[in-house]
């Protein structure tokens, strides 16, 4: 997959480029529906697939204190679009001056004169330009003019309510992890580099992996079961260690704890120490709660490796 930094950076005629624009956060099942569609019409077409999308996501400029905490980093989705089989990625760079940028400019300027779409495919609720001014309607009246057709993809539903990223994050946020795997096509995963840590799970005989996720959503307080995989050269490796993960403050040992992230995964022995990992959340297991004490704690934790090797599917 070839990765632009900006449509101005584009140094070669694309080859009958079909287009889909957005900010496809998360690449949930609503956006591989936009994104099989245009990977379908390139192929029929002998073109490439190409998506535009920006980088940061324009709430983070324009509305920082009310923008969406986002379901996947920027490598997250580069790597999901290229395991989809997606041609081109513009990254368009987004900052308070492109947000000046009138509809028309927009499709003139950088949809037709730099890319030059022979179609363009979008999501049923896409609005483009300074202060989303622009609507699908005018898109397909410039694109008529500019010789490029325009298509758009209805919505995805699911349990009779529309796939979004927003009702995925109210899923994460109430730990609904099993219900927003649904929406995205696969379980909500966090990237992170493991921690140094208090060493606490060792001494309870069950260590665990301290992380520090870059991603800007975790799941609800709770434990959960999941998948722990170890990341190799940016890429993860090809094997997934069934875990047991905590979110939360530990209040067994704190009254006030800090909100971390740990996984203990099951059947391995090993260092995980400095090495970056993605963690999978597949179940939600149980909320997260006060002991007695350490003992109290200890059986709890044995308890919840079995309700995860059950819910996992592992022996």
């Amino acid at each position: 997959m070839e990765i632009v930094e900006g449509a101005n950076a584009l140094v070669r005629t694309l080859v009958r480029p079909v287009l889909t624009i957005g900010n496809f956060d998360g690449i949930h099942l609503g956006h591989r529906a936009i994104m099989d569609t245009i990977i379908e019409r390139a192929r029929s077409l002998g073109g490439e697939s190409v998506v535009l999308t920006f980088d940061p996501h324009p709430r983070k400029v324009l509305q920082p204190d009310r923008a969406p905490s986002l379901l996947a980093t920027r490598e997250q989705k580069l790597e999901a679009l290229e395991a989809i089989g997606i041609d081109v990625v513009v990254l368009q760079p987004f900052d308070l001056e492109f947000a000046k940028t009138s509809p028309e400019d927009f499709v003139h300027k950088i949809v037709f004169d730099r890319i030059g779409p022979a179609e363009v495919f979008v999501g049923y609720d896409f609005h483009f330009g300074r202060d989303r001014e622009g609507s699908m309607a005018a898109l397909s009246q410039i694109g008529a003019r500019l010789g490029f057709s325009v298509t758009i993809i209805p919505e995805i539903r699911i349990n009779d309510r529309d796939v979004n990223s927003t009702r995925i994050r109210s899923l994460l946020a109430e730990g609904e992890v099993e219900e927003a795997a649904n929406l995205l096509g696969r379980p909500f995963s966090v990237r992170s580099k493991v921690l140094e840590g208090e060493r606490r799970g060792r001494t309870l005989g069950f260590p665990t992996a301290n992380l520090a996720p870059k991603n800007e959503i975790l799941p609800a307080v709770g434990v959960y079961a999941g998948e722990f995989r170890i990341l190799l050269g940016g890429q993860s490796d090809d094997t997934r260690h069934p875990a047991v993960i905590n979110v939360g403050n530990r209040p067994t040992f704190y009254k006030e704890g800090r909100l971390l992230a740990e996984a203990h995964l099951l059947d391995f022995d090993g260092d995980l120490y400095g090495l970056p990992v993605e963690l999978s959340f597949c179940h939600r297991l149980r909320q997260e709660q006060k002991f007695p004490g350490p003992e109290e704690l200890k059986v709890q934790i044995a308890a919840d490796i079995k309700s995860a090797r059950r819910k996992l599917g592992v022996g």
